[in-house]
């Protein structure tokens, strides 16, 4: 089968079609032949230095497709069904391919009202701020969140995530996206070119930071007492813990995992019509190199996506 490897970590040019070994599925598994997979930041920072593994892996997390064989023990799917995921982030999982498997349990039914396109689009950035807003904060009706880049690949889901969950949402975007994030839901947009976040945003309870750098200490200036700053920029951020448990704040490092109960949530809400994903460009397997130089640019307004059957 098709897949895209490469040799060396690099830039977009060093990925490349190669052909490999279709997979098997194995106990509790299935196989999946990929409709589409969602091209995400963490793909770029694995190509370029080996990300979370320090070695060179197949890459690709989400996907979206059909299942064509199922391993032994596996009872949630049969051959057929349509699904969506991330498989086994923190691992790597391949899903750049025209087949992957994946654990039963790291998926979820495509909603029907999605294409594979959108669903493969949907998989890592919903589930992470789904992780970061439901799991981690604890979202509340009435609370204030404030969520940065909210025109990205995360950002976007999360002002919907957090809409859902009945917040009030302060997002900070380019001036061109504006109409875009409160489209989504935003109650506030403050345009980060020219405003200053910190004085523009007070008595926030949740922060979603998906920039880093110096994001995280000063978001901790805009949280009320017991507020949390949840960072999915770089483990780095870590350290911010230490910075805000002596003010009476909190915060935390956050690296999505894979799980079947967030999936199921995220389907359900896209189902429902409270959850869209907005794609920015789509292009065929062969074209990763050029998806991801468009993702490097750190420009795109949601997700990049590679179709893998037309």
């Amino acid at each position: 089968m098709r897949a895209i490897g490469q040799d060396t970590f690099g830039g977009p040019e060093v990925l490349r079609v190669i052909e490999v070994d279709k997979p098997t599925a194995g106990p509790a598994e299935v196989l999946i032949r990929v409709h589409a997979a969602g091209v995400n930041p963490t793909d770029s920072w694995h190509r370029s230095s080996g990300g979370l593994f320090g070695a060179i892996t197949p890459l690709g997390w989400d996907v979206s497709g059909v299942v064509e064989a199922v391993g032994v023990g596996v009872t949630r799917f049969a051959p057929g069904d349509e699904v969506f995921g991330m498989p086994r982030l923190p691992r790597a999982a391949g899903t750049y391919a025209e087949y992957v498997t994946s654990p039963a349990r790291h998926l979820a039914h495509k909603p029907a009202n999605l294409t594979h396109v959108e669903a493969a689009a949907l998989s890592l950035v919903a589930l992470t701020a789904w992780q970061a807003l439901v799991d981690t904060a604890d979202v509340q009706p009435g609370q204030r969140v404030l969520i940065h880049a909210a025109a990205g690949g995360v950002g976007h889901v999360a002002v919907q995530i957090a809409k859902a969950r009945g917040a009030y949402v302060i997002a900070t975007a380019r001036a061109d996206n504006h109409d875009f994030v409160r489209d989504l839901g935003a109650d506030e947009v403050i345009d980060y070119t020219t405003t200053d976040f910190v004085e523009a945003a007070r008595d926030i309870d949740v922060v979603v930071d998906t920039v880093g750098g110096e994001y995280g200490p000063r978001s901790l200036r805009t949280l009320r007492p017991g507020g949390i700053v949840v960072s999915l920029a770089s483990p780095a951020e870590a350290a911010l813990v230490e910075v805000a448990r002596p003010l009476g704040l909190r915060a935390g490092f956050m690296i999505v995992e894979a799980d079947s109960a967030g999936m199921s949530a995220v389907a359900d809400l896209a189902e429902a019509g409270a959850l869209r994903v907005e794609v920015d460009t789509v292009l065929p397997l062969e074209l990763a190199s050029k998806a991801h130089e468009i993702s490097d640019n750190q420009r795109t307004r949601g997700k990049i996506v590679l179709s893998v059957v037309e």
